[in-house]
């Protein structure tokens, strides 16, 4: 008896084993993957904080936990977070000197340039040769054009993508020149270019006077915010100055307060912000 259960056993087995092989071996479609969800933008903005701003913030709620624990407003444990969050946005300081040094080497790689062209050579051949003398600021976008030149692109469009690369409106003044020079192909490119790289150095000078005037201002704005959150803190712990403010209307009175702090930078920060002037050449799409 025992040995017909086992094998009627085995026969089943056997045979669901086939028919599993059988249903392995038929081709099915293949289900299409499934949409990509994007992440909640504060999970992105998170990934894109520096680890000292991630751990600073995780601080800044600790501490306004524990604030709120010893009798403190609850506005003190909304401002210390937001403080890590806007105070790195408002008190960063410029990227001017940057754009100087990028003004500078337009400057000095257009007089070389210039100064080749006066040697007999090409507007293509002296593009090429001043790669060799071309500033670290815009040495890659130079490097760029000469390669797209040698990639026999036509040298209006390899011009018109250097612009784009550079994206200021000082390069574009430049590249305007250097595409009416290779339609025209006359000898008063180079004196252009020579006028042209006098007129830029006087604004690369002009520029570092004004960037000097709001760097003051910018220390001045970082100075006062020290002072004022330094002594805020310092009078929070040393006795009872924010016990007015643990009302309901006093925390008003705190959010308003800090609101219009906030307000000043913002204003501040705009008063010494460095817009660059718009291009005026057309940033298109340059076929290869």
């Amino acid at each position: 008896m025992t040995g017909a259960v086992l094998s009627m056993l085995a026969g089943a087995m056997i045979t669901g084993g086939l028919l599993l092989g059988v249903y392995g071996l038929q081709r099915r479609p293949v289900p299409p993957p499934r949409p990509h969800r994007p992440a909640p933008a504060w999970i992105s903005r998170w990934a894109r904080m520096p680890r000292w701003q991630r751990r600073a913030l995780l601080a800044a709620v600790l501490a306004g936990l524990a604030t709120i624990a010893f009798g403190a407003p609850v506005m003190v444990a909304v401002l210390l977070p937001l403080a890590v969050l806007g105070l790195p946005v408002l008190l960063v300081t410029s990227d001017g000197g940057r754009r100087i040094a990028r003004l500078d080497a337009i400057s000095e790689w257009t007089r070389n340039l210039a100064s080749v062209i006066t040697a007999g050579q090409s507007l293509e051949q002296a593009l090429t040769a001043s790669l060799r003398a071309t500033p670290a600021p815009i040495r890659p976008q130079v490097t760029n054009l000469v390669a797209r030149l040698r990639a026999r692109w036509s040298t209006e469009d390899a011009l018109l993508k250097f612009a784009d690369e550079l994206d200021d409106a000082t390069g574009d003044l430049v590249v305007s020149a250097l595409i009416i020079g290779s339609r025209h192909r006359g000898e008063g490119l180079s004196r252009v270019l020579t006028g042209l790289s006098d007129s830029v150095a006087e604004e690369v000078r002009s520029r570092r006077d004004i960037e000097a005037d709001r760097d003051k201002a910018r220390g001045s704005a970082r100075l006062i915010t020290l002072l004022a959150v330094g002594g805020m803190a310092l009078l929070a712990f040393s006795g009872d100055l924010l016990a007015p403010y643990t009302t309901p209307i006093g925390q008003l009175v705190l959010a308003g307060l800090a609101a219009m702090f906030i307000a000043g930078l913002a204003w501040l920060r705009r008063m010494v912000a460095d817009d660059p002037p718009p291009r005026f050449l057309p940033v298109r799409e340059v076929p290869r």
